[in-house]
Order: structure tokens, then sequence, then C-alpha cells
């Protein structure tokens, strides 16, 4: 019973890597394209803010589950 435990539970921790390194980089990407904007536009902010948010939300879970993150 506790291997089947520590398999679902690895499982999820891979899963949860996978989907900070996605949203790090759809970050990473809204931030460039917000800098290389001339002009203010909204929208592009709010993707840019949605984004980080994301990532530091999967972040607090990592560490809530002591992930070892690289």
């Amino acid at each position: 019973m506790f291997g089947r435990k520590r398999k679902i539970k690895k499982e999820f921790d891979d899963r949860l890597r996978t989907l900070m390194i996605e949203t790090k980089k759809e970050w990473e990407q809204a931030k460039d394209i917000e800098k290389y904007l001339n002009d203010y536009d909204q929208e592009v902010m709010v993707r840019r803010k949605i984004a980080e948010s994301k990532h530091f939300h999967l972040f607090k879970e990592a560490k809530i589950r002591r992930l070892g993150i690289d």
C-alpha cells in the first residue's frame, strides 16, 4: 500500500515540476513581449500578471510538498 502512495506522489510531483517549467517559460515570454512593446497595452500586462500568478501559486505548492526544484 505504501508503495502505491509513493508512486502516486512521485507521479504528481513530476507533473508539478513539468507544469512549473511550462508556466515559467510562459511568464518569461510574456515579460519579453511586454518589454518590446512601444506603447502601453493593458491586455499584454494582464497576461503577464496571470502567468506570474500561476507560476508563483505552483511554486508555493512545491514548497509545501518539499519538492526539490532544480
